[in-house]
């Protein structure tokens, strides 16, 4: 029971780490101004995702997202049982992280609220509703000509958490001789995550993480800023930023498992890498610790 407890405990933690430090980022930049752009908001989102992992890959593998979650089943890394309390410790996590921030910006937010003659609630609104969560295109990018169409969101979301779950089995699969050594992989996890916000940004806001949109928005809604942070002034909320990035997690996987994988393992090792799966596996298995049994399938 211990063993399940820590993996929960991991996940919930992860996730509360990344969204706090993401959120809270966007609420200084949108608030204060602190930021001096795009590439300062990407950079502390993907620290704040690399230490995250860091902080919580002992307990649980530290997935901290559900669309990665799914690719781990789906690839065959993580039992089918382990999925839905995956995902409530992430949802909770994230909820805990938003509840957070509205916590230390509250004052800050009226303070801005009533400099704007911003009303909660109202379709002004979403100036202070996206800290909490993303909109389509991104109000803070946004011009008369900008457009940005349902289907293009969920394909940029889509595409964003592919990109990012294969990036994620590559990084960390022992057969990927060009991958980085097991303590740096979560530095590059973090990059990916930094450069995918960094071009995805301005169209999206960049979810790529289910319980990273739905948990702030969450308490957004109870807030005050309702139909606003729920469904959002377009719609979509469930199809971009929670369908498609996990159908796009789930795409990724297959795609590992059925096309990358096999051909890593098909090569001709002895001419150009040493590749062996059997040895890796026990490497794979003894590096998560006491929990290992309960994550990968035997």
């Amino acid at each position: 029971m211990k063993q399940y407890l820590a993996v929960y405990f991991g996940e919930f933690m992860g996730t509360f780490l990344l969204v706090f430090f993401g959120t809270s980022i966007i609420a200084v930049s949108v608030l204060f101004d602190a930021p001096a752009g795009l590439v300062q908001v990407a950079a502390i989102w993907g620290l704040g995702v690399t230490l995250a992992i860091y902080a919580t890959r002992h307990l649980s593998c530290a997935h901290l997202n559900p669309a990665v979650s799914l690719g781990m089943v789906l690839a065959g890394r993580m039992n089918l049982h382990l999925l839905l309390p995956y995902w409530i410790s992430q949802l909770f996590g994230a909820i805990a992280a938003g509840a957070c921030v509205l916590l230390l910006f509250q004052t800050s937010i009226i303070g801005y609220e009533a400099a704007n003659n911003i009303i909660r609630g109202n379709p002004e609104s979403v100036k202070t509703a996206m800290l909490f969560g993303e909109y389509f295109p991104n109000p803070g990018f946004s011009t008369t000509w900008f457009k940005l169409s349902l289907g293009t969101a969920m394909l940029v979301e889509g595409f964003g958490t592919f990109m990012l779950v294969t990036m994620i089995f590559l990084l960390t699969e022992g057969c990927n001789v060009g991958r980085p050594s097991e303590g740096a992989s979560p530095i590059f996890i973090g990059g990916t995550v930094a450069a995918l916000i960094a071009v995805t940004a301005p169209l999206t806001q960049t979810g790529i993480n289910p319980a990273r949109d739905f948990g702030p928005w969450l308490i957004a809604y109870l807030a005050g800023w309702g139909q606003v942070a729920i469904p959002g002034p377009k719609g979509g909320f469930f199809w971009v930023y929670i369908f498609a990035p996990l159908l796009g997690g789930a795409i990724a996987a297959s795609c590992f498992r059925f096309v990358i994988a096999p051909l890593m393992t098909s090569k001709d090792t002895e001419e150009v890498c040493t590749c062996k799966p059997v040895i890796i596996k026990k490497k794979i298995t003894s590096n998560v610790q006491k929990s290992s049994h309960i994550l990968f399938p035997k």
